[in-house]
């Protein structure tokens, strides 16, 4: 017999002969069988959901579990490959499968009832790896190994885990309760430290900040102090260095216009020289000729001036006289006028003064309305009768001509409505 392995199951072959045949090659023997069989077995792996109902634990209060466990048969372990072979030989994978979970339930049991509720309950761990010590000691003879064991779940029919949970629940709403009381405590005096804590450093970081700027604002004040007088000299100095090549560059510029001032000087003689001559031969001689001639003319047209100015005098005295003698005889005729004006003003009195009164009033009507002629807008306000519009400035005007005797009795002390009504005075 011997096994031959692949990843997912092992073979085995056996073989048996009454008279075996001998084979001889090389020097070997070999002896082959007559009969030949191949059993294979699975080396999957099972996973198995471990229940154990209604189990009493220590304190005899019956509780249910399901826990779920991975095993499979290990190939790469001769040992425990042939263990297994001689197990489960022929058997089928479900077969392998009840035989591990029939052990393991009954470890699962066998732990329960050693342990109390409340350590099963809340030390789950210690549970799992409990069952899968005690379960791997016991399979590992069968050739099975136990992967892993995992506890799913923990029930009861009697409410005895729902009450240790209502009493859990309400101790951890207490402690919760109660340290979330110490929280806020310990958080609010921490906060206050914090806050103290964060206003000292803060004035301290304002301080050394203030240090800090005050040090720098020093530094950059003498920095800017070094900065500017470096600048300022280079400054000078380089303004030191344009002004002494522009004084060089005036200098022969200046030379270079004395150079050309006296070539220009020579030009300008050799041409006055030149001109000279040319004035002299082109301009002089006929200008002198042409002064004589003028000065002919000029004597010539002065005597004619001469003439006519006394021609003009003449006619001018001669019509002084005649205007003279006009203005004489307007002024008499008008001093005879006013002669008799007089002497009708002595005869008629107040009618003669009465006339030029009236003659008067067409003229202080037109000074009077002379203002409105020339007015470009008039606004009229109305205080809520008479008349509105134009015929009110009519009205306004005439009220002024109306009051014009008074005014002209309170200047002349005559009074025109009463001359009207008194007969006529000779002389």
């Amino acid at each position: 017999m011997f096994f031959t392995c692949g990843p997912n199951e092992a073979m085995v072959v056996s073989g048996f002969c009454r008279s075996p045949p001998v084979m001889v090659a090389g020097g070997r023997v070999f002896v082959l069988p007559c009969i030949q069989q191949i059993q294979r077995i699975s080396l999957n792996t099972l996973t198995l959901n471990v229940k154990s109902e209604k189990v009493y634990t220590r304190h005899g209060v019956p509780i249910s579990v399901t826990g779920i466990a991975q095993v499979k048969i290990q190939g790469q372990n001769k040992e425990m490959l042939a263990a297994a072979c001689q197990m489960f030989l022929g058997k089928t994978e479900a077969e392998i499968a009840h035989i591990a979970l029939e052990t393991l339930e009954g470890h699962q049991r066998a732990i329960m009832a050693h342990m109390t509720v409340e350590e099963i309950y809340k030390d789950r761990q210690k549970f799992s790896e409990q069952v899968f010590k005690v379960a791997s000691s016991d399979l590992v003879n069968m050739g099975i190994s136990v992967v892993s064991y995992t506890l799913k779940d923990i029930h009861d029919d009697q409410d005895y885990l729902h009450s240790l949970g209502k009493a859990r629940t309400a101790q951890v709403q207490k402690d919760a309760r109660i340290g979330e009381a110490e929280a806020k405590r310990d958080a609010g005096i921490r906060e206050a430290k914090a806050k103290q804590e964060k206003v000292s450093a803060q004035y301290l970081s304002e301080i050394e900040m203030a240090k800090a700027q005050r040090d720098y604002e020093l530094k950059k004040a003498a920095y800017d102090i070094e900065v500017n007088t470096r600048r300022a000299q280079a400054d000078l100095a380089y303004q030191l260095q344009v002004a002494k090549t522009k004084q060089q560059i005036e200098e022969q510029r200046v030379q270079v216009q004395v150079v050309e001032r006296a070539q220009q000087v020579a030009v300008q003689e050799q041409e006055i020289a030149r001109r000279e001559k040319e004035l002299e031969a082109r301009v002089r001689k006929p200008a002198e000729a042409e002064r004589y001639k003028l000065e002919r003319l000029a004597e010539a047209e002065k005597s004619q001036l001469i003439m006519q100015a006394e021609a003009e005098a003449e006619s001018v005295r001669m019509r002084g006289e005649a205007e003279a003698f006009a203005i004489g005889a307007r002024a008499q005729a008008e001093a005879e006028q006013m002669a008799k004006k007089a002497e009708a003003f002595q005869l008629y009195q107040e009618a003669a003064q009465l006339d030029m009164l009236l003659e008067k009033l067409p003229q202080v009507a037109e000074e009077i309305s002379g203002p409105l002629t020339s007015a470009n807008k008039i606004t009229l306000v109305s205080s809520g009768g008479g008349t509105v519009g134009a015929a009110k400035v009519t009205g306004e005007v005439l009220d002024i001509l109306s009051r014009l005797p008074e005014s002209v009795e309170r200047l002349t002390g005559v009074s025109i409505s009463q001359v009207n009504h008194k007969p006529l005075r000779t002389a």
